[in-house]
């Protein structure tokens, strides 16, 4: 059973999916166009969205490249657009799969189910713990070590730690950690980002000053580095 946000203007067809769907045991929770249907992906976080193209408020093409700016949920687009062109598009602004108008329930859920299951083998794979130097990450019980030694974090900061884990060496802007960690893509909320690095330095035992995971690149981001391949830089300044 997954949990669906289906994404349709049309009351026929929505009726007509929200029913099937249904019946084919999935919970499914709807909205007509698509700013709505980005507030509901960041209030309810469903497993999967189906996205029609053609929304009264915004294209959905837009509509996508929003989502992807605070979300990683597996999309699944619906278009009744002919061609070859709008579905790469949607391709490439990070859709999953999609499927064309008019389509029958039963063939929606193979795909559903198709996406899910490649999403399901994605999510093991980064469920791996992440080792650093002497940091250790374990995703799937959300534990922190640092040199064997346990670092209790809260839940943001281990979002925040895992985020910057994942992408070990690269600088990371403080407007992708707004809308990765955060969900908030929108406004300046650059001190709050500061805030939580200054409180997860001190957690990981260093500061701003002598950094060794945590290094500040002034007017860009953060990077996690790993002490033993020579991650430490002249860039660390303090904030």
């Amino acid at each position: 059973m997954a949990q669906l946000l289906l994404v349709e203007d049309d009351a026929e067809i929505r009726r007509s999916l929200i029913r099937a769907l249904t019946e084919l045991g999935h919970v499914v929770a709807s909205v007509a166009a698509g700013l709505p249907a980005l507030q509901a992906v960041l209030d309810e976080r469903p497993d999967l969205v189906v996205l029609d193209l053609g929304l009264p408020d915004v294209d959905g093409r837009e509509i996508l490249r929003m989502l992807r700016s605070v979300s990683a949920v597996p999309v699944v687009v619906a278009t009744a657009r002919e061609g070859e062109q709008a579905v790469v598009e949607a391709l490439d602004l990070g859709a999953d799969d999609y499927i064309r108008k008019p389509f029958g329930a039963a063939q929606l859920d193979a795909r559903i189910r198709a996406v899910l299951r490649r999403t399901a083998a994605a999510t093991g794979a980064q469920l791996a713990p992440l080792v650093i130097g002497g940091l250790r990450i374990d995703p799937a019980t959300r534990q922190v070590s640092v040199d064997g030694e346990p670092v209790d974090l809260t839940p943001r900061e281990f979002d925040l730690l895992h985020y910057l884990a994942g992408k070990v060496g690269a600088v990371v802007t403080k407007r992708e950690l707004l809308a990765q960690v955060w969900r908030q893509p929108l406004g300046n909320a650059d001190k709050t980002v500061d805030v939580h690095i200054s409180w997860l330095r001190r957690k990981l035992g260093e500061d701003a000053r002598s950094p060794r995971f945590l290094h500040t690149v002034r007017g860009v981001g953060v990077r996690l580095a790993d002490p033993d391949a020579g991650g430490a830089s002249g860039d660390s300044v303090s904030t």
